[in-house]
């Protein structure tokens, strides 16, 4: 009984499994299941917010908007909206132990936003993996002596192709790396250049096409890599979160290790310095214009990963009384923290590789997959065993990736299990995680044609922008004012143990959605039509890219009307109002973290072990209860004459 008591006192107070020592460990909700300890799901988080975006996207809009000027805005939006709207969605999801959709029980009229959150996890869950092949691609082909992106003397080159590193010399060698460029100066004179990367990247790996409807033909090494990474995926959740809090142990934390070796590797070539200097010198006249803070806002927004659903999700997994609070704070400033300091690491790469090439860094750097296939390849040729940092290289972008494909594919499996619901669709999970995995693989075969690369960036940039922050906006409203504020504030506190900080609740009643509705309102105003290199997209594609962009947020008003429509009441105004009262299954999963108001409502409460301080108040009522009954006993004793004692009996 003891034992037992220290137990659940540790689970409650820490949120550990159980005490060093203890043989059994058990989920606190034993039907659901739990992440194995916090750690598992910090790193996880850590993996899912720090992605590939962090190594390619970050370093190019802080040296496009000022330099070290783009640091300041970035950081006021940290503050004031990311961190935030992280803790919202990690304290949303771990109060019901609920994935994207099971969590709308709060107000079921808005459900169709976890819809819509399933929709744009789809589609990011197709085309990021198809990156993470490509990674998977470069990273195989690394296994060699000399990366065939190093010389213009291969048959998929062009004429336009030069090369830092000129032609094959028997007699040179890489750790001269100065001796062996030897046609700089027709380099820096040519009006056209093309990088020997560039062209590996684009007529042989990719094999473009003219256009995004000519589709071409599939190009096989990519679709057996793309099946390797669904099938890695698919290995490390095929017990949920159980094997994916295992492996994050290594995906999380492995990449910082790779991005240190190449920091030292980097700052210790011949012009990383100048290229740092590029990265962190203030262009402050730019800290006035408002594309600046727009970009420091979306960065903010879309590296953290909010209204994906994914951060619902892994919270999801939480003890109830897990400090989420605690891990919005680290999760968040490690992400940013991770953005910087990949900034140092490309830039000092970029910087070296702009000495030899003797032109400007923003002339070798570029956005997107360019910086990470092109641009960084072909600096890698100019490092000493240039095949084994990249194979660094490339392993880092794996594990990035699949950091956060884990919680993309987690998502969408969750959300279905936590609808169903049954106790068989429970118990197989594992092959629900098998379907969504071949699903997503089948759907991103048409990424792997000769047309990919123009679909995979229609998608990025329409499905999973603007769809975002409508999601992340009508979140923030309906739980702060259709919900209620003050019934949300004290869900925390029942939860955490003290309310949201001051300076959160402000946040998510007024400053968080002001500047959600300005990064609306300022991506509608500044919108351009994408473009890839000198390609126009045209018109009719861009239909089909604002129709997936409004596929996830026509979610919401189908499902509102749907579920007015079907809502008891005789008036529409009777409806609306029951559609948006909270479900009487809304609250903690567990019925013995059902108190206050939620006290009789919920599921049937499981046997659990009394606390110690239950135990000693219980013996304490049980001591007075019996010196109350000695006291009346005593009263009611008369004393004889004799000295002898007579109880007297009631009379019947």
């Amino acid at each position: 009984m003891l034992h037992c008591l220290i137990v659940k006192k540790i689970n409650i107070s820490f949120g550990l499994k159980a005490v060093p020592g203890e043989p059994v460990k058990k989920d606190e909700n034993s039907r659901r299941g739990n992440w194995g300890n916090q750690i598992e799901f910090v790193l996880t988080s850590v993996g899912y917010a720090v992605g590939l975006g962090n190594v390619w996207r970050f370093p190019y809009l802080c040296y496009r908007n000022g330099g070290g000027a783009f640091m300041f805005p970035y950081f006021i939006m940290l503050v004031f909206c990311g961190i935030p709207l992280f803790f919202l969605e990690l304290s949303f999801g771990q109060f019901t132990s609920l994935g994207c959709l099971g969590v709308w029980k709060v107000s079921p009229m808005f459900k169709g936003v976890g819809y819509g959150m399933m929709v744009v996890s789809t589609y990011i869950g197709i085309y990021y993996n198809v990156v993470i092949c490509i990674a998977f691609y470069y990273f195989f082909m690394s296994m060699t002596n000399l990366l065939p992106w190093t010389y213009c003397n291969n048959p998929w080159n062009t004429p336009d192709c030069t090369g830092v590193m000129g032609t094959p010399r028997t007699n040179a060698t890489f750790a001269n790396v100065s001796a062996v460029v030897s046609g700089l100066t027709e380099i820096v004179n040519r009006t056209k250049r093309t990088s020997p990367s560039e062209e590996y990247w684009r007529n042989y790996v990719l094999n473009v096409s003219d256009g995004i409807g000519n589709f071409g033909e599939v190009r096989l090494p990519i679709l057996g890599c793309l099946a390797v990474s669904w099938v890695v995926v698919f290995l490390c959740l095929i017990r949920g979160v159980k094997s994916s809090g295992k492996v994050v142990y290594f995906t999380a934390t492995f990449p910082y290790v790779v991005l240190t070796i190449l920091f030292i590797r980097g700052i210790t070539l011949e012009g990383a310095i100048s290229g740092i200097k590029y990265y962190l010198t203030p262009q402050w006249e730019k800290i006035l214009d408002a594309k600046v803070w727009g970009d420091a806002a979306s960065q903010i927004f879309y590296s953290l990963g909010c209204a994906w659903g994914g951060l619902i999700t892994m919270a999801s997994y939480n003890k109830f009384h897990n400090n989420c609070f605690r891990d919005s704070i680290i999760i968040s400033v490690t992400n940013c923290g991770t953005s910087v300091y990949a900034g140092f690491v490309i830039f000092s790469i970029l910087g070296f590789m702009a000495n030899h090439l003797g032109v400007d860094v923003s002339e070798v750097a570029d956005h997107g997959p360019g910086l990470a296939f092109v641009a960084y390849p072909e600096a890698l040729t100019l490092l000493p065993i240039s095949p084994l940092w990249s194979l660094l290289f490339f392993f880092m972008l794996i594990l990035l990736g699949l950091g956060t494909q884990f919680c993309l594919l987690e998502t969408l499996v969750t959300a279905v299990v936590d609808e169903i619901g049954t106790d068989w669709i429970i118990k197989n999970k594992t092959y629900v995680t098998l379907g969504v995995a071949i699903v997503g693989f089948l759907l991103g075969v048409p990424l792997t044609t000769q047309a990919g690369i123009y679909w995979l960036l229609l998608m990025d940039n329409y499905a999973a922008s603007f769809s975002l922050v409508v999601i992340s906006c009508i979140m923030c409203i309906c739980i702060m004012y259709v919900y209620g504020h003050k019934n949300y504030f004290k869900d925390v506190e029942m939860m955490l143990g003290f309310p949201p900080p001051l300076f959160f609740r402000i946040c998510w009643r007024y400053v968080s959605p002001f500047i959600i509705t300005f990064i609306l309102i300022f991506t509608v105003i500044q919108y351009k039509p994408i473009t890839y290199n000198d390609y126009v997209y045209p018109r009719w594609s861009l239909v089909i890219g604002f129709a997936m962009a409004l596929s996830s947020v026509i979610c919401i008003p189908i499902y509102a009307l749907f579920k007015i429509a079907v809502s008891e009441g005789s008036t529409f105004l009777e409806r609306l109002k029951n559609s948006v009262k909270p479900d009487p299954d809304w609250g903690p999963a567990l019925q013995e973290h059902r108190k206050g108001r939620y006290a009789t409502a919920g599921p049937e409460s499981v046997e659990v072990c009394p606390l110690k301080e239950e135990l000693k108040d219980e013996g304490k009522e049980k001591l007075k209860e019996k010196e109350t009954e000695q006291k009346d006993e005593m009263g009611l004793t008369i004393t004889g004459s004799n000295g002898s004692t007579l109880n007297p009996t009631p009379s019947a």
